[in-house]
Parts: structure tokens; C-alpha cells; sequence
């Protein structure tokens, strides 16, 4: 089964996310993404890792909206082709993206995970604990984002790290971002048209 890692905070889940989601099972080919929500990324500040429950509360109510896309509700996870996985929540901190890859894969053998990231992440991924067994044990699958040359980057790492597996997504760039929901949000504005 080949399934998509998509990890993040999601705080919150918005349309942009649910295109890429889309994207992952009806263009890209996975039977499956796994929406891993983190509890706190070791890159960035600013988001409590105890908002993780709630977080992954949220995540499951949203994708169950959209089951009708996913393949039908399913009562654990949400759906049957995006699962709302919850196993960070229940690792140590700092939570690694290779230590949750690795987890997956000892869980769910039967899987070819491969991880989903933005061209910012794609940027700054040599930032990341094993970032070369990321690129080349599971592989990644990366969306554009505004700003970033997102095949310069690739060419760069494919030359800097021999079998590196990077595949472009083929999908219009995402222009909207939790952090501006979150701050149009806190200045009054309504923002649900672009929530999940």
C-alpha cells in the first residue's frame, strides 16, 4: 500500500490542506495519506505541545466532514484513505520526523510510506535530525510554496545526497497558511470560509 505521511500541526486544518490531501489520493496515486498531528515541531515556537489533543480532535472532526472524499467515515480515524494518526502524541519529545517514519513503518509493514512537506520545508530539511535517510529510506513528495524555487532545491539536494527520492507535486501553490488564519482570526476577522 503506498501511503502518505503528512505531518504537521494543523493548527488549523484549512483548505489548502485539504487540496493537497486531494491531490495525494486522486493525482498522485497514494491508497492512503496518514495525517500525523504534532504536538510540537523542534523547528519552530509558538504552538504548545499540549494543544496536541485538542489539535487531533479537531483534525478528526474535519476530515469526517469531508469523508464523502476520502472514502466514507470511518469511526476511529475519519475516514478510510486519510487516517488521523495520533502516534506523536504519545512519543517523547522533541519529536523527530524520522523517529515517526520509523515507528510507521515498524507498525505498519505492509505500508511505503513517503513523507509530504512544502518547498519551505524542502529548503531548510538539511536542518533535520537523518534528514538523508528521510530522503532516501522513505522519499519525499513536495507542494510548491510561494517564494521558493522548489526545482533548484531539489536539483541541489539530489547532487548533494546520491538517492535522494524527491518528487514534485504537480499542484497550484497553497496561499494561505494556519498562521494567517490564526491571525486574521485573532484581529476579529471571519475566516471559516477557509477552514476545513
Amino acid at each position: 500500500m503506498k501511503t502518505a505521511v503528512y505531518s504537521g500541526s494543523f493548527n488549523p486544518l484549512h483548505t489548502g490542506h485539504l487540496a493537497i490531501m486531494r491531490f495525494l489520493i486522486e493525482e498522485a496515486g497514494f491508497d492512503r495519506v496518514r495525517l500525523v498531528v504534532s504536538p510540537k515541531n523542534p523547528l519552530k515556537a509558538g504552538i504548545s505541545s499540549s494543544s496536541g489533543p485538542q489539535r487531533h480532535e479537531a483534525a478528526l472532526k474535519a476530515v469526517g466532514r469531508h469523508a464523502d472524499i476520502f472514502g466514507g467515515p470511518d469511526p476511529v480515524y475519519g475516514s478510510r484513505k486519510v487516517i488521523v494518526d495520533s502516534i506523536e502524541l504519545s512519543m517523547p519529545e522533541p519529536h523527530y520526523t524520522i523517529r515517526t517514519l520509523d515507528a510507521l513503518r515498524e507498525m505498519h509493514p505492509e505500508e511505503r510510506l513517503t513523507l509530504v512537506m512544502g518547498a519551505d520545508n524542502l529548503g531548510s530539511i538539511t536542518k533535520w535530525r537523518s534528514y538523508i535517510r528521510i530522503l532516501t529510506e522513505y522519499g519525499v513528495i513536495v507542494y510548491p510554496r510561494k517564494g521558493f524555487c522548489l526545482e533548484q532545491i531539489k536539483h541541489d539536494l539530489e547532487n548533494s545526497v546520491p538517492g535522494a527520492a524527491i518528487e514534485i507535486m504537480n499542484a497550484p501553490e497553497i496561499d494561505i497558511s494556519s498562521t494567517e488564519i490564526r491571525e486574521a482570526e485573532a484581529r476579529g476577522t471571519d475566516m471559516s470560509e477557509y477552514l476545513m
